[in-house]
């Protein structure tokens, strides 16, 4: 357990520099721990939230979030995490997909170009409900907030410079993973799920530690590049752990 909550608290670190909450990760990384498959997004998106609660405190404080902004990203996002986090998966399916979500978001972080594009603020009115409302559905089926996918989405627009989109996915992911949560809780009976969970107690500590320090960094301090392209590194591998067990599953 020690040596899991050390990986979270570099997960946690490292995602939360770039404005991300690290859910796909932690979730990958229970896997790979054999932790029972029911309590695994419900741990991933406890820890998700309280990394990018504290994400969300620096990047307000530092004035990177425009809520007027954020909410047509977020208003169809929310009630799509909450039906994907309802529905129920497969363990094989769940994994499967877990690793070709890590895979893809991985090679966004590793391919976004190295460059600062000029703020153009101007795109279709329709693409932040559709867009918002796909990634919220993958976030509630994955266990993950959509945010890692949101960001090269919004870079692409020219929405805002680096830390303003670090700081809109702080936000996007952080009531994404409640919605995803909410899900989740209605579909077990929590009263069973609560001694699982209550054996992994190591790991919110170790997310908190890891989220200030990198959220604090990320929005004063550090390189947002070099972080993002270390993290890539990090999921890619995971993803290449994840797809070679579900070969195993499916073969």
């Amino acid at each position: 357990m020690v040596g899991l909550a050390a990986l979270f608290t570099v997960t946690a670190f490292l995602y939360a520099s770039v404005g991300f909450g690290g859910g796909s990760t932690y979730t990958a990384l229970l896997v790979l721990a054999d932790t029972s498959y029911h309590i695994l997004p419900v741990l991933s998106l406890s820890c998700n939230i309280i990394v990018v609660s504290g994400g969300v405190v620096h990047f307000t404080r530092t004035r990177h979030i425009q809520l007027q902004r954020c909410w047509p990203w977020i208003i169809s996002s929310l009630p799509m995490a909450a039906l994907g986090g309802y529905i129920r998966l497969t363990e094989t399916t769940f994994i499967g997909l877990l690793g070709v979500v890590l895979f893809i978001s991985g090679l966004i972080l590793l391919l976004q170009p190295n460059r600062n594009f000029s703020v153009l603020r101007y795109y279709p009115r329709w693409v932040a409900p559709v867009v918002g409302g796909i990634l919220g559905l993958i976030a509630g089926l994955t266990g993950i907030g959509g945010g890692i996918f949101l960001a090269p989405v919004l870079h692409l627009l020219r929405w805002g410079q680096p830390r303003e989109i670090a700081g809109m996915c702080s936000i996007f992911i952080l009531l994404n993973s409640i919605a995803g949560l909410a899900g989740q809780l209605g579909k077990h009976d929590v009263a069973i799920l609560v001694p699982e969970i209550a054996s992994y107690w190591m790991l919110p500590p170790a997310v908190l530690i890891g989220g200030q320090i990198g959220s604090w960094l990320g929005a004063t301090r550090l390189s947002q590049r070099t972080l993002a392209r270390l993290t890539s590194v990090l999921i890619l591998y995971v993803a290449g752990r994840l797809l070679w067990q579900w070969l195993g599953m499916v073969g």
